[in-house]
């Protein structure tokens, strides 16, 4: 175990049963009347971000007329928020906090100079999450504490929202909705336009476009040899579409750069090519969850923990590879993909 892991888990057990969520209150929390909002999910992760917006979008229609302000990690929630008109302030932590001690207890001493109506924390389990919620002044808060949901709620985009409602209607307050949002980047239509125009430069074809992304890290990453004879049949079995790679920051394709490839440090230029795609395939990675921010069908292929991480919305779905039983993946991407087709 390593120095953070071990940090990690002695902050874990100083501040699980730090602040108890208000549920009941002399005041009634009247959402006409609700005008500040704080959010908090300190993790620098894309993934886990993304994972979020679709409690940000579920908190912004039972409280349209406020403003929310998001206590992130890292700098990529400026990307992500960035065409959410009811998104206010973000504060954030710097990734490596010992560099930058400055800006990181800065950054705590923010979220006192507003008094928020609401204060949300996303993840129970989060040390930073809950120090933050005991640090705002809100007179209703809610640290994210496990409000009794049934198992299919379990994934990590779900369980926030449904979290959020079960805690609002203790406070006599119901979701419109039953509905839950989807992860969402907001594109822009410019922004589309331009993805198009870049997957058209790549395919150099009118034919419709599935997005590859073969990489992943760690024990998540399947082996070459893997990826090649899964590709070789997509190829044969679907000739009607044109094939890309979106490439990570470490430019490693586990198909030997077989079909023409993107990448861009531009989140949302990546994002919008992949809009522009009939579908998604790939490994479980941050890179997985953007596709699903991008509003496409995405099939994600996990060695294990689908139910809580696979991918969200948009018809997508999640396939447990087993023992890397590439013949039972294939049947099952197999019918995946036709379902896709035929809409």
């Amino acid at each position: 175990m390593n120095i953070n892991e071990i940090r990690r888990k002695i902050t874990h057990q100083l501040t699980s049963g730090l602040g108890r969520s208000v549920s009941t209150h002399n005041d009634v929390l009247d959402p006409q009347k609700v005008r500040n909002i704080l959010i908090s999910r300190p993790n620098h992760r894309l993934g886990n971000t993304l994972l979020i917006t679709p409690l940000i979008q579920e908190v912004h229609k039972v409280f349209p007329e406020a403003k929310i302000d998001i206590f992130l990690k890292g700098g990529v929630g400026h990307v992500v928020f960035q065409e959410y008109a009811y998104v206010d302030k973000l504060i954030t932590l710097p990734k490596k906090h010992f560099k930058e001690l400055g800006k990181y207890l800065a950054s705590w001493f923010r979220l006192r100079k507003t008094n928020y109506d609401l204060a949300i924390n996303v993840e129970q389990g989060s040390s930073s999450g809950r120090i933050s919620l005991q640090m705002a002044n809100s007179k209703f808060k809610f640290f994210g504490d496990d409000q009794d949901l049934k198992k299919d709620s379990e994934h990590i985009a779900k369980y926030p929202v449904l979290n959020f409602r079960s805690y609002i209607a203790s406070l006599g307050i119901k979701s419109e909705t039953a509905e839950i949002p989807t992860l969402n980047l907001m594109l822009t239509n410019q922004e589309k336009q331009l993805g198009k125009t870049q997957l058209q430069d790549l395919t150099k074809s009118e034919k419709p476009t599935i997005c590859l992304f073969t990489y992943a890290t760690g024990a998540k990453c399947f082996s070459q040899d893997w990826w090649t004879t899964f590709y070789n049949h997509l190829q044969k079995k679907y000739p009607q579409f044109n094939f890309i790679e979106i490439l990570p920051i470490e430019n490693v394709s586990q198909i030997d750069f077989q079909v023409p490839s993107f990448y861009s440090s531009d989140i949302r230029l990546m994002t919008a090519v992949m809009h522009n795609c009939i579908a998604f395939i790939g490994a479980d990675s941050g890179i997985m969850h953007l596709a699903s921010a991008a509003q496409i069908p995405v099939i994600g292929l996990f060695k294990s923990r689908a139910e809580k991480y696979g991918p969200y919305g948009n018809s997508s779905d999640a396939i447990i590879v087993a023992d890397d039983n590439m013949q039972v993946c294939l049947e099952k991407v197999d019918r995946i993909l036709e379902t896709v087709i035929s809409k």
